[in-house]
């Protein structure tokens, strides 16, 4: 008869802001789009609109739209050797010895990482509006964590532990 067996590798993004922006980047292209056609292919005296002027607005509109998707871009992704965040700009890559405590508090909006020397990294990929989905996240990453640490010396309570 083996051993415990280890919990499975957790992968986490926040799905439901990744349709949300996939949404708005679809209406960013189509508004830019609509603008670019609408502009009038005449010239005057004032302003002189031409297809490269129409292309140009076309091409704003792709480059907003890539902008709102990068947004979503967050992910985390666990095993028992460590957590890997990915955040909107920053990249950690934790090993378990370094987080004392995986939280999501009842009024957050996403989860965080307790480390051991105080600092708290916030998971933008586990989102509470995904709802069944971020449970299963959250408990996914205790579970790892618990398994990572089961080892550990139990440590002597500090008086102002929270």
């Amino acid at each position: 008869m083996s051993g415990p067996q280890a919990p499975a590798a957790v992968s986490i993004v926040p799905r439901r802001m990744r349709q949300l922006l996939t949404v708005l980047a679809v209406v960013v292209v189509l508004v830019m789009v609509l603008a670019a056609l609408s502009l009038p292919g005449t010239t005057n005296t004032v302003v002189d609109y031409g297809v490269v002027d129409q292309v140009a607005i076309a091409g704003l509109g792709v480059v907003l739209a890539a902008g709102v998707v990068f947004l979503g871009r967050s992910r985390i992704d666990a095993d028992a050797s460590g957590v890997r965040i990915r955040n909107l700009l920053i990249h950690h890559e934790l090993p378990w010895t370094a987080v004392r405590a995986v939280r999501f508090d009842e009024k957050s909006y996403w989860g965080s990482l307790l480390l051991e020397n105080g600092d708290e990294v916030s998971l933008l990929g586990l989102q509470a509006f995904d709802g069944e989905t971020a449970v299963r996240g959250v408990e996914g990453l205790r579970a790892l964590h618990a398994a990572a640490r089961a080892n550990d010396p139990v440590r002597p309570p500090l008086l102002y532990d929270d």
